[in-house]
């Protein structure tokens, strides 16, 4: 089979496009043959190496050998399954989150029949439905589990036009929230679109200065800070980063202190969220942002648009 493969850290070059063994399930594992992947900031950072922490579980020197092939978010067809498998059977339509298994860039992957994985929305193509799974279930962990909105909340998106920002738009609203996003100039129209109350154009206003209060600050892109954003927090209000170790230690500073407070995490277990989000997708609750689209071979070419850092929504690959 073909798949993208990275033998060292560096560049997009480094991506190259080589035959190797088609895996084989094995008995709790499923066999997706794939049909889309996406790009993401986090797997641009794998290829770089950094952080220089997460090379404990890439590899230290060179990314190790079952690490090699990218690819977090997969949407395809169930070909064959392990003899104990019991949720899925082959031809299943799937969407998914490979994690720490990584191999998406691919035209086949295998994934534990445990993995976040589920049926994929029947009114979604297979590239769409790759380009919802970390995004939005990103957004739902931290705009639910982590801040619990709700109706009455004022809840300010910054990086309202990107892959998770898109969703947590959408999101918060369903909530209930007052929802103000934070994007360019070029996007503005989009975030409105997707039903934010107010959109902030960030090159021309800063929100951190504008006197308003928001019960959550949602920064999706980790442009910003506690201390710039804590004054547009109300009392008991919230700042959401979505990474970053000096965060972890805020969250248990600010937990003790009481009052305004980080809260930050990783959205690693997806299926709950997959559930979740496939139901309110076909009620036509949430729409899917694609900027581009790309074929496998063209992986390199990609990354390195993602890593311009000004990527509408979502990038995907196309596979076969």
């Amino acid at each position: 089979m073909k798949a993208m493969v990275f033998t060292r850290y560096g560049a997009p070059d480094v991506l190259t496009l080589q035959e190797v063994a088609k895996p084989a399930p094995g008995d709790d594992e499923v066999l997706i043959r794939v049909r889309a992947t996406s790009v993401t900031s986090a797997e641009c950072a794998m290829r770089r190496g950094r952080p220089l922490w997460g090379r404990v579980v890439l590899g230290l020197g060179r990314p190790r050998k079952r690490m090699r092939t990218l690819g977090l978010e997969v949407a395809g067809e169930v070909e064959s399954v392990g003899r104990n498998v019991r949720r899925f059977g082959g031809g299943d339509q799937v969407f998914g989150f490979t994690g720490f298994t990584l191999g998406a860039c691919a035209e086949y992957v295998c994934l534990p029949e445990k993995a976040s994985l589920a049926p994929k929305p029947a009114n979604l193509s297979h590239e769409e439905a790759a380009a919802v799974v970390d995004g939005a279930s990103t957004a739902l962990f931290f705009l639910n589990g982590k801040a619990n909105v709700r109706p009455g909340h004022r809840v300010l998106v910054n990086g309202a036009s990107g892959s998770i920002g898109t969703y947590a738009v959408q999101l918060a609203k369903h909530f209930g929230a007052e929802v103000t996003g934070v994007c360019g100039t070029r996007n503005t129209d989009l975030v409105r679109s997707l039903g934010a109350d107010k959109v902030i154009d960030y090159t021309k206003e800063d929100f951190t200065r504008n006197g308003e209060r928001y019960d959550v600050v949602f920064d999706t892109v980790n442009k910003s800070s506690f201390l710039r954003c804590k004054g547009s927090l109300t009392r008991n209000g919230c700042y959401l980063p979505t990474s970053g170790l000096m965060n972890n230690a805020l969250m248990l500073w600010t937990r003790m202190a009481g009052g305004r407070r980080v809260s930050t995490g990783m959205s690693v277990e997806k299926n709950e969220a997959l559930i979740f989000l496939s139901e309110l997708i076909e009620t036509g609750g949430l729409k899917v942002v694609i900027d581009r689209r790309y074929r496998l071979e063209q992986a390199a070419d990609a990354h390195r648009y993602v890593e311009e850092g000004h990527k509408t929504g979502n990038v995907v690959i196309a596979v076969g």
